[in-house]
């Protein structure tokens, strides 16, 4: 651990150490010490991150985070401008990616696809969405115990729940999930990452070109059309694309980590069975509770300077906040490392908070709600085929799941 000092103006707190933060390979639903730690060091703290430059800062309370991310002194466009310490090994943000837009370019760039993700849009989507799961599901039944969950179900379905959303030709599939998958790998280093976005993001291209003149209601169809109409550039609506196609990783993870909990806590998986009427709140519970990445996501740097909890956030720093933490504050949620299906308010921030709210938080919800209400309801004797502590976890990954999860029914 490195530590590195300087000097507070009169009257303010003096700067905390920084602490140096690894990406641990962490076992299970296991919350990362380190970030443990440095809650309890104080509501702002200073990280080092394995790659990128200098430090920056950390918020870890829920009061903080949400006023970080509401607040437009803060810019994630800035980020671009330079480097700074981060967890991802290569680093190139692309125009039109909403996650590195401040307003109003946000809304600008996210109105062309705001109507493929509304709840409307998802009613639309949810029958066809059961139908292939179902259609996972039958496979697997018809093959028998046991089976890895993930392989056979929990990978497949957001791939093509995904794909159907997005527009993805049923040849090109498995070729986009194999680059989604290594973008978001920590392993193969910047060079691995590299030749996978630029295969993506080459392909992206192509189809965006291709569907110009398209009047179907799918992403890549929106996006063709709206740069043919002039209201976003090429670059933006292939920048904006990419991170929505890679988004249904997450949702594999999540509900593998999900499941792991109730296949190893037996009185949250009977709770499920026993009232599926009360599956959402339980649902949100999960969301608010796994730990479902490492470290930290994205950096905001300070447009000014900016007090906050007696600290001087000086204008150019970096800041990062900690969703995981704040949906472990116990200001917000009594005894917060419990999992409590009775929990009465539950205003987590698992898909983030203010303009950079998930964009597909209502897609990635049905699939969850889908995956859960299948599995449970159709293998009424769903169990683990291995001890718990031989379920293998995924390693040197951003976003934290089981890779593989064997069962038996």
């Amino acid at each position: 651990m490195t530590t590195m000092e300087t000097s507070a103006p009169t009257g303010q707190e003096p700067p905390p150490p920084v602490r140096d933060w690894p990406a641990l390979d962490l076992e299970g639903t296991e919350f990362d010490p380190v970030l443990t730690a440095l809650v309890r060091e104080g509501p702002l703290t200073r990280i080092r991150l394995p790659f990128g430059e200098g430090w920056a800062w950390l918020a870890t309370r829920y009061e903080h985070v949400k006023l970080i991310t509401n607040d437009p002194r803060f810019s994630r466009a800035e980020v671009a401008r330079g480097q700074v310490t981060r967890l991802a090994p290569n680093f190139a943000p692309r125009p039109g990616s909403l996650a590195w837009a401040d307003q109003p370019d946000h809304n600008r760039l996210r109105k062309p696809i705001a109507g493929a993700f509304t709840v409307g849009a998802m009613k639309r989507l949810r029958p066809r969405a059961q139908e292939i799961l179902d259609e996972l599901v039958d496979a697997m039944l018809r093959e028998g115990p046991p089976a890895d969950l993930v392989e056979r179900v929990l990978e497949p379905f957001p791939l093509f729940v995904v794909s159907e959303v997005m527009g993805v030709p049923d040849t090109d599939r498995e070729q986009v999930h194999a680059w989604t998958r290594q973008i978001i790998s920590l392993s193969g280093g910047a060079a691995a990452a590299d030749r996978a976005k630029n295969g993506l993001y080459g392909w992206i291209t192509d189809i965006v070109r291709a569907r110009a003149r398209s009047a179907g209601e799918d992403v890549y169809s929106m996006l063709g059309g709206a740069v043919a109409r002039g209201e976003i550039a090429e670059r933006e609506a292939v920048g904006l694309a990419g991170p929505l196609q890679i988004g249904g990783e997450a949702v594999t993870h999540n509900c593998g980590q999900m499941l792991y909990l109730l296949l190893t806590r037996p009185e949250l998986m009977a709770r499920m069975r026993a009232r599926p009427g009360e599956r959402g709140p339980l649902l949100d519970e999960l969301l608010r509770w796994i730990p479902h990445r490492s470290t930290v996501g994205l950096a905001r740097i300070a447009l000014e300077d900016v007090e906050i909890a007696g600290h001087r956030i000086a204008a150019g720093e970096a800041v990062y906040v900690s969703y995981l933490a704040a949906n472990r504050d116990p200001e917000v949620f009594p005894d917060p490392d419990v999992i409590d299906p009775d929990r009465d308010s539950n205003p987590h921030l698992a898909f983030g908070n203010g303009h950079h709210y998930c964009t597909g938080a209502v897609l990635a919800r049905l699939q969850l709600e889908l995956l859960v209400d299948t599995l449970l309801d159709r293998l009424p004797g769903l169990r683990l085929a291995v001890p718990p502590q031989e379920v293998e976890w995924r390693r040197q990954t951003m976003i934290r799941g089981p890779r593989t999860l064997p069962v038996t029914w």
